[in-house]
């Protein structure tokens, strides 16, 4: 068994009973939509049309909400309705980046996530949902798609049907009959900054992104978005931070520890008790900003009670949790002044903060809804961040906390190879040409749209510009690679910023 809809576009009238159905049946609140119905007009006068599309979450067989979700509070039930439990969600908000429909929200009263869940409460007592019994022209339908006697198994067979963004590879359920291009495609019709009976809510935390991001050519020439709904941007500041955090804290004691193997740079207990403290601090500014961004903070120990094992978040905490452990362990073993045993930790925790480091690259692969994301070289990138962080936060230290000229020059040559990789890696991901029409335009928004400033003249000129001329100027100044190495965590900083925000500054619908 297999619950999906069908869409009949030929029928669809744009009343909206879909939409109004939803909310009274599920009192969604106003203001945010289990249902909606967008509108695209087409054509010139007078020869112009307007197709409609009932919009909402596709009840995928391979649903990326529910592996990303920590806790398993979105879950797919046997008879293939994707569910949801709001007593176990923390509020990540992970799924609304997963969802590449843009049928996610959070409830205003829970402040937890919810979408559509088929009426599951009707299913399960043999009634249709809500939405396909108010439909005045039948144009909704929904039933078992396994079934050969149901409606909506026979509407499979006699038409030609399409599915929204086929390419995310989610095996999505919900199946549109005469889909129009400009309506189904997200990148389809051009928006103009207002709808026929709405305004665009500036209000709204990312619209103006979206708009952005939507206002230049579409695939349907001519095209205009008449009535659409927006989606607030799902992150907000605190996650750029935390990877700039997590990368100072993951990679403190990295190219130390090298220069230690390679170059048998003498590594003080000293200078261990100052950069195991370091990492100490910013794990925990990394936990307090992901902690600050969930919309229900007080239950973020689920992640821990509850884990979901596919989840990337939760796999993430697990990381964060060992290395933070072993950093902690190395800060009180270096302050007793236990050499054999510091040395021993101090490997432990250099090998613990490679996973701490690279796992938000495989987070973000599950964020199937964000195209710019979906890079293969983000694991490296995240590496070289973490290398240009650590050697960065080296060159910082003072020389009474026992940094030595050898350890001085592994800062400089760990800055100059992070900050190449660094360059070299950012710019594939966002100057090479894009396979989809979404990483191409959120790529856009960095390089020349709403966050092209802060790119080029704080990721790029600071960030890499700066410490590349001050390397260049005398790498034995203690000054010069000190304020270097300040130039290149703002230069992180800022790039983190540009990535994570550009990255959802496209709308989905």
């Amino acid at each position: 068994m297999r619950y999906g809809f069908v869409v009949d576009n030929r029928k669809c009238i744009g009343c909206h009973a879909c939409s109004v159905a939803c909310k009274a049946e599920n009192q969604v609140p106003l203001g945010v939509f289990r249902t909606w119905v967008k509108s695209v007009e087409t054509g010139r006068y007078p020869g112009t049309r307007r197709y409609f599309q009932v919009t909402r979450c596709n009840h995928c067989d391979n649903p990326p909400c529910v592996a990303i979700c920590p806790v398993g509070a979105m879950y797919r039930r046997r008879d293939g309705i994707v569910d949801f439990d709001p007593w176990r969600c923390i509020g990540c908000k992970a799924c609304y980046q997963a969802c590449p429909y843009d049928a996610i929200y959070t409830d205003p009263d829970r402040g937890t996530a919810a979408k559509c869940h088929y009426c599951a409460h009707r299913v399960d007592f043999g009634m249709e949902p809500a939405c396909v019994v108010a439909c005045p022209v039948h144009a909704l339908l929904a039933g078992d798609l396994d079934d050969p006697e149901s409606e909506v198994f026979r509407a499979l067979r006699a038409e030609p049907v399409r599915v929204r963004r086929p390419e995310c590879a989610t095996m999505p359920k919900l199946f549109y009959v005469a889909a129009e291009e400009a309506a189904i495609a997200p990148a389809g019709a051009r928006h103009v900054g207002s709808y026929l009976f709405a305004t665009v809510n500036p209000a709204m935390d990312g619209a103006g992104l979206h708009g952005a991001a939507l206002s230049g050519a579409s695939t349907s020439p001519g095209a205009v978005v008449a009535y659409d709904v927006e989606h607030e941007r799902p992150w907000a500041w605190q996650v750029p931070a935390y990877i700039w955090a997590k990368s100072v804290s993951t990679g403190i004691l990295f190219v130390p520890a090298l220069a230690r193997l390679f170059q048998g740079a003498k590594l003080s207990g000293r200078l261990e008790t100052v950069l195991s403290l370091a990492g100490l601090v910013f794990m925990a500014l990394t936990v307090a900003l992901l902690i600050s961004d969930l919309s229900r903070p007080e239950r973020f120990l689920n992640v821990i009670r509850m884990p979901q094992a596919r989840s990337w978040v939760a796999r993430g905490s697990f990381c964060l949790i060992a290395y933070g452990a072993l950093t902690g362990c190395l800060f009180v073993s270096s302050l007793a002044g236990a050499g054999d045993l510091s040395s021993v930790l101090l490997w432990l925790t250099v090998a613990a903060g490679v996973p701490a480091t690279v796992y938000t690259a495989f987070l973000f692969r599950q964020c199937r809804g964000r195209d710019l994301w979906q890079t293969p070289l983000l694991p490296l990138h995240l590496l070289a961040q973490c290398v240009v962080a650590s050697s960065a936060s080296l060159a910082l230290v003072p020389g009474r906390f026992g940094l030595t000229p050898e350890l001085r020059r592994a800062a400089v040559a760990g800055l100059a190879a992070g900050l190449l990789v660094h360059a070299l890696a950012g710019l594939w991901e966002l100057v090479v040409p894009h396979g989809t029409v979404g990483a191409r335009r959120a790529a856009g928004l960095v390089t020349k749209g709403a966050f092209r400033t802060t790119f080029w003249g704080g990721a790029a000129a600071v960030g890499c510009g700066v410490p590349a001329v001050l390397l260049a100027v005398g790498t034995t100044s203690a000054p010069l690679v000190g304020l270097s190495g300040a130039a290149a965590l703002v230069g992180l900083l800022a790039f983190e910023w540009c990535f994570v925000m550009a990255g959802q500054g496209v709308a989905n619908s």
